[in-house]
């Protein structure tokens, strides 16, 4: 198996986000084979900002001396240039829903598996059915409880992230060798 390089780049909030989404993108199109050829092939990245910028060099003779020195699976990133956070003191709006008239309220049997509701009944003895089928499918323990829920959309708001002006992702540059 050999390794050839690659060179990414794109905007994302860090630059930890930014490799995720390369990796989740390179997944998606090649498949997750640990010798597809792509950055999803790397064992993680090393921030080379620092040291690209007190180099002094052009950024492709940066990245073609870092690729001479480096092996197969290595990944490292630049950023060319920072992120723009926001700055505003209050980061989110709110809409608010009237809700008119009375609402009702139904009663549900809800069978969970510790964290995960695994489906809701309106009798208790279909909740056993189900919460039974799963225990012995599974060999975990399940849990039914009671919750009266309304009926109906039941949104009384709805709270939105407020962008700054000035706000905008930073970009980043990845490049290494990847498994093939």
């Amino acid at each position: 198996m050999g390794a050839c390089s690659f060179k990414n780049s794109t905007t994302a909030k860090s630059m930890q986000d930014a490799y995720r989404n390369l990796v989740e993108n390179a997944v998606s199109e090649y498949g997750s084979d640990s010798y597809n050829g792509t950055i999803s092939t790397t064992n993680g990245y090393e921030d080379l900002t620092l040291k690209f910028k007190s180099s002094k060099k052009d950024l492709s003779v940066f990245i073609e001396e870092m690729l001479d020195k480096s092996g197969k699976r290595d990944c490292f990133g630049i950023c060319t240039e920072k992120p723009k956070t926001n700055t505003n003191k209050i980061k989110s709006q709110v809409e608010h829903h009237v809700v008119k008239g009375t609402r009702k309220w139904e009663l549900w049997f809800i069978v969970t598996d510790w964290d995960r509701e695994i489906g809701k009944f309106k009798t208790k003895t279909e909740a056993l059915k189900c919460a039974r089928k799963h225990t012995e499918t599974t060999q975990t323990t399940t849990r039914i409880h009671m919750e009266k829920r309304i009926v109906g959309n039941a949104t009384t708001a709805t709270i939105k992230y407020k962008q700054s002006t000035g706000e905008k992702p930073g970009r980043y540059v990845f490049f290494g060798w990847a498994a093939e």
